[in-house]
Formats: C-alpha cells, structure tokens, sequence
C-alpha cells in the first residue's frame, strides 16, 4: 500500500461536551499501537479530556493547545493535539443533558475541523475526519434543527450531490438508501435516484475498502418485499428500477428482498453489501451484530467522515463506563481511508 509523504493526520471532534464524546476519544487514543499509526488533532475542550482521563486513571498524552492560537494556525507536530476551546465551560450542572450551549460549540468543532479538511497538512490541515456524537437535541436548542445529524450538515457545508450513511463492521455492512426521516414520510422521499444511489455509492465504497466485485443484496419496503403488490408497490415502482440501472452499469446487486429474512448467517456469508431503506431496517442487524465494532462513514462527501454508531449517551458521563471500541474502529477505517486514497492516487499517476 502506497504510503503518504507524512504520518496520517486525522480530525477528531468531541461532539457534544456534554456526552461521552470526550471519554470515548481519550480511551481509543490512549492505545499507544493506535498513537504509532498517525497524528491526531482533537477538536473539543481540555477540561473534559483531563475529567474523562483522571476517572479512567488515564495519564495525559495530547499536547493542549488554544484553538485560536496563533500556532494552531501551522503545522502540528506532535503526536495528539487537543485544540483547546476553554471559553466554554460544561462541568457540572450542564454535563448529562442536551443544552444549547453543547449544540453551540458541537457545531463550533464541525466547522473548524472541516476548515482544516481544506488546508495542506504544513498549514494545520487534516486527511481526514472522525466525529464523537453530537446531540439533535442541543442542536435543535441553539437553532440548528434544520439539520438532523451529521451526514446532512455535511452534505450541505460541502455541497455534496449525493450521500449515503452506511455502516461498516467485521460482521456486516449495510448502507440507507434514507437517513433521519420520520418512517411515516418515508414514502414521500424514496425515489429510485435514491435507492440507486445507496447501492452505487456503497458498491465504490466497498471497492475502495478491498473488495473488487461486492456482492449487494437490496432489502425491499413493505411486509415479504410487497408481496407482489398486495402490501405496496413501492418494490415493483421503485426498488426494482434502481438494481436494473445497477445491473446495467455492472454491479453485482440482486432483489429486492423480504428484510425480515434478509439477513441470516447463510446470507451475511453470501453478500458483502445490503442496502437498507430506511434507518431502523438496516441499524437493527447492525448493531445487534457489532454494537462496540460498527463505524458510521459518510459516502459521497469530498472528504473523509466517519464515526462511531453510538449516540451521547448522556446517562453514561461521569461514571467510566463508556466503551471505545466503536470510536477506535472509526479512527482505525479513517486510517485506511487515507492510506487507501493514497494507494489509488499512486495507480492513477503510474497510468
């Protein structure tokens, strides 16, 4: 694999301060295997890190620097960076809960680390961007309810055409043909454009990821994928035409099939790749399979996303009890991503 002229420099972002965004970041990056493997620049707050580490008898590792430094405005050259945003304060009365103020600094930390996605890497740049979670709530607190999650605040930052939210883990992966959409409405938003998308934008991701012909198995809507039109005809209407495109630009996708049977051991065997209607139908496999495994990635966009499959779980903060498993996976897969990007970069100039 072609290796990059400087160690991988990967963005994290605390998400919401007052979840377990910081306790999750501290724990994945205090493997010193995972440290050797890139640089890392954390977007978040100091204090929080320092809590997180002293309750998980965690020595400090990162480097503390203000984020408005004039430093922080060149190359970083240690190892862990935290730049520091200590004009907001979230210990105490505002830790445990959705608050304005966290949607006010979560959003703070996205749009400097996408800042930085723009830069060289000499100019404080990063290759790529690992996001903790942040709360909708405390979003939709400080005026940002326009957005429901991440994936469509980034699509509309960086004008991405087309996004798909899919899930990577060991055991499966799965990609939404829709995201955050109340199930009533779901009806309203599907299309065949967005079918097609999700398995066209996840069969390139699984190509990128080393798989060369994913084999893609596409869920259907109703009960028993329709019943041939007795329980909708949203199979027959929509999800049929998107795999016939599919098949004609020669992907590997078969169905649509009946969900409810869709995803047996025989089948996570036989395919690479299922593609999800809506949220719920593909996150519940997921995370029945690999709760503390599964990454989040977000496809179509100009650079590199991804991030555990967990929430803030506010009830968790303060007590040492979160576990790093899905934020190291996510840290790991941006890691190779980056590599990946560069391996692919590599071919195309030897062409």
């Amino acid at each position: 694999m072609a290796k990059l002229p400087h160690k991988p420099v990967i963005g994290i972002t605390m998400g919401d301060p007052a979840g377990i965004g910081a306790e999750v970041i501290v724990k994945a990056l205090a493997d010193p295997a995972l440290r050797r493997l890139g640089r890392f620049v954390i977007y978040g707050m100091n204090e929080q890190l320092a809590y997180a580490a002293d309750l998980a008898e965690i020595e400090p590792y990162w480097h503390r620097l203000q984020h408005d430094a004039d430093r922080a405005e060149h190359a970083l050259t240690h190892d862990v960076v935290c730049l520091d945003y200590d004009e907001y304060s979230m210990l105490g009365s505002a830790m445990h809960k959705p608050t304005k103020q966290g949607g006010q600094v979560s959003r703070r930390f996205i749009d400097d680390a996408l800042a930085a996605a723009q830069r060289p890497i000499d100019d404080a740049g990063i290759d790529a961007l690992v996001t903790a979670p942040i709360s909708k709530q405390s979003w939709a607190l400080a005026g940002f309810d326009r957005w429901p999650g991440h994936t469509e605040y980034l699509q509309s930052r960086t004008k991405a055409k087309r996004v798909a939210m899919m899930f990577n883990a060991p055991q499966i992966n799965t990609v939404l043909a829709t995201i955050h959409i109340p199930l009533m409405d779901i009806r309203n938003v599907l299309t065949i454009g967005r079918v097609f998308d999700a398995i066209d934008l996840g069969h390139d991701a699984m190509q990128r990821l080393g798989t060369p012909k994913p084999r893609i198995a596409v869920c259907g809507l109703n009960p028993h994928a329709g019943e041939n039109g007795l329980f909708g005809d949203e199979e027959k209407r929509l999800i049929q035409p998107a795999i016939d495109v599919a098949r004609k630009a020669g992907i590997d996708v078969r169905g649509p099939f009946p969900a409810d049977s869709l995803f047996t051991t025989h089948n996570l065997d036989k395919y690479d790749l299922f593609v999800a209607m809506y949220h719920d139908q593909g996150l519940i496999p997921v995370k029945m399979l690999a709760f503390d495994s599964a990454v989040n990635t977000t496809l179509g966009l100009p650079l590199i996303r991804t991030s555990p499959d967990h929430g803030t779980a506010f009830d968790l903060v303060g007590k040492n009890k979160a576990d790093p498993g899905s934020m190291a996976a996510a840290i790991q897969l941006a890691l190779r991503k980056v590599q990946r990007g560069a391996s692919d970069q590599q071919a195309r100039a030897a062409v």
